[in-house]
């Protein structure tokens, strides 16, 4: 019987930890899912000649373009860490890079959608009652944006471009989900890679953590008070601007390198310098003494913090961004009849070298669980 519909309760989306991996050991469920949206579109040159109206044909002359972008709900960096991002352990900013895994040189990383009966949740099922499984191949992080607002919970959206995607139906394994056809390719010649992929059963999520809340949230600005009108520490919290929501962006945008004789781009190489962009905006209450032809004099560049707490009420931070170098770009008033006057900021660091300390986006989460055994 066909069914009507597919909606949330029937998917589970999957990443692996490479283009090659086939065990289920080397693939990792992302949790708290909210949206998943996935796209194809193929470039093409007509090719025409006189004495023919119509082409002859429609060649395609590049690779086509596979885009995958996803939400989740934050949680204590078990998903940061499976989607390659380096997370530290613990309340201080670690050493390494957030996006230091996104910079090197790599083929990319796979991921699976698959879907189960109409009116099933996906959570426990076996292969043979799998309906049907989408795979992208080649994913390449091109965006991570984190929004942090009143009476939202913290969400993460992430964009990844692609090389290929293929479709899947029919399992018949009565334990693991089996025989899931690898959707990456050779980025040489085109070729579709060989072998097939075991996935774990869905779990709903290794975190005990069910979701943060944007009351345990913390924005520290006040490194960064002298450079702006606005009151952003204050002697007292009540004494600052009352923020509102703080949206985190780190693009990473890609030049597909492409060379005579390959159908694909053998490479997807960032376009440095990246920069990371902080927008905060909030409700004002006061300014301070500050003159712009001053603070355009500045140097200044200072850490700004975004910490989440333990929602069970304790004071452990269970995922702690920390922004170091940072520069203002902007301060903007906004003042109206009915409405509270607001003040929107925003701020911006370079992201350095691996080994740059100094420069750039470090996370810690609460989750220490190797990801990919």
């Amino acid at each position: 019987m066909a069914r009507n519909r597919v909606i949330y309760q029937s998917e589970a989306l999957y990443v692996s930890e490479d283009i090659g991996s086939t065990t289920k050991t080397k693939h990792q469920q992302l949790e708290r899912v909210q949206s998943a949206n996935y796209n194809f579109s193929i470039n093409r040159q007509d090719v025409n000649q006189f004495g023919e109206l119509a082409r002859i044909d429609s060649i395609i002359m590049d690779a086509p373009t596979v885009g995958l972008d996803f939400s989740y709900y934050l949680t204590d960096g078990m998903n940061e860490r499976a989607l390659g991002f380096y997370v530290g352990t613990g309340a201080s900013a670690p050493e390494g890079q957030f996006a230091s895994g996104h910079m090197v040189q790599s083929s990319g990383k796979n991921f699976y959608i698959t879907t189960v009966a109409e009116g099933q949740d996906a959570k426990g099922k076996d292969g043979d009652e799998i309906a049907s499984a989408i795979g992208l191949g080649n994913a390449f992080l091109s965006d991570y944006t984190l929004d942090l607002s009143v009476g939202s919970l913290p969400t993460v959206s992430v964009s990844m471009e692609c090389a290929n995607i293929n479709s899947d139906k029919a399992f018949t394994s009565a334990t693991d989900i089996s025989g899931v056809e690898i959707p990456a390719v050779n980025i040489t010649n085109g070729d579709q890679i060989a072998g097939n992929v075991t996935l774990p059963k869905a779990d709903g999520g290794e975190s005990s953590l069910v979701a943060l809340r944007p009351g345990d949230v913390t924005v520290n600005i006040s490194n960064l008070d002298d450079v702006t009108i606005s009151d952003i520490s204050g002697a007292t919290d009540a004494d600052a601007i009352h923020i509102q929501s703080a949206s985190l962006s780190i693009p990473l945008g890609r030049s597909p390198l492409s060379r005579l004789g390959t159908r694909f781009a053998f490479a997807r190489t960032v376009d440095f310098p990246v920069n990371a962009t902080l927008s905060v905006s909030a409700i004002l209450n006061e300014t301070t003494a500050a003159n712009l032809a001053t603070i355009i004099n500045s140097q200044s560049e200072s850490d700004i913090t975004l910490s989440i707490k333990d929602p069970e009420g304790s004071s452990a931070v269970k995922m702690l961004y920390t922004l170091k170098g940072c520069k203002i770009d902007s301060e903007s008033f906004s003042s109206s009849i009915g409405s509270n006057k607001t003040v929107d900021l925003t701020f911006s660091t370079q992201i350095g070298g691996v080994g740059d300390t100094a420069n750039g986006v470090f996370v810690s989460g609460a989750n220490s669980d190797t990801v990919f055994a």
